[in-house]
């Protein structure tokens, strides 16, 4: 699969536990074994299962990656403000910030990173489910950093869901470009 040249990616994905954040980080995650790219993932879990907090965290690289714990992270998606309150100050200088403005109603402070903003909620329910706006926010990913190609979400996402529910196989996928087309221009 043609991919652009892109050599190291380090992303931190956090929200609220029922956001599917987990469910971000596991297709970026395949997406790039399919892609024969280096990759790493930890979850973290907050002590409640669903409305807790929750994080994971993503490493992708072109060559072997010799931890997989991250204190700087390259990439910080943010589905909730608490998420945007712990992880803004730890992104290294010109990294990149993707917000979930349907949650997130606060700008960032830092000025030295790029900064996306995605209503991924709103995004979600004319597509017809606000379970899909994790989708939303990865397809923005996707299109802001080009770690991945789409087509490579699609064929994870395909095997991840497409085998278990393929009724919801076709939303997740429209979830994804609209994701994808929402940042075009920012």
């Amino acid at each position: 699969m043609n991919r652009p040249v892109q050599k190291y990616h380090s992303t931190i994905i956090s929200g609220f536990g029922g956001q599917g954040v987990m469910l971000i980080g596991q297709t970026l995650t395949s997406a790039a074994m399919m892609e024969k790219l280096y990759v790493t993932w930890i979850p973290s879990y907050g002590p409640e299962m669903r409305g807790g907090t929750a994080n994971c965290t993503v490493v992708i690289d072109e060559t072997p990656i010799g931890s997989p714990v991250i204190d700087r992270p390259t990439d910080v998606i943010a589905m909730n403000i608490p998420s945007l309150l712990k992880f803004e100050k730890t992104i290294l200088p010109g990294g990149t910030l993707l917000l979930n403005t349907s949650v997130i109603d606060r700008e960032p402070t830092r000025a030295d990173i790029r900064v996306y903003r995605v209503n991924a909620g709103e995004i979600a329910g004319k597509i017809g489910s606000d379970k899909v706006a994790n989708m939303v926010i990865l397809g923005a990913f996707v299109g802001i950093t080009r770690v991945v190609s789409l087509e490579s979400v699609r064929l994870a996402l395909e095997k991840k869901i497409g085998e278990k529910r393929p009724e919801l196989l076709a939303m997740n996928l429209q979830a994804l470009k609209a994701g994808e087309n929402a940042i075009a221009g920012q």
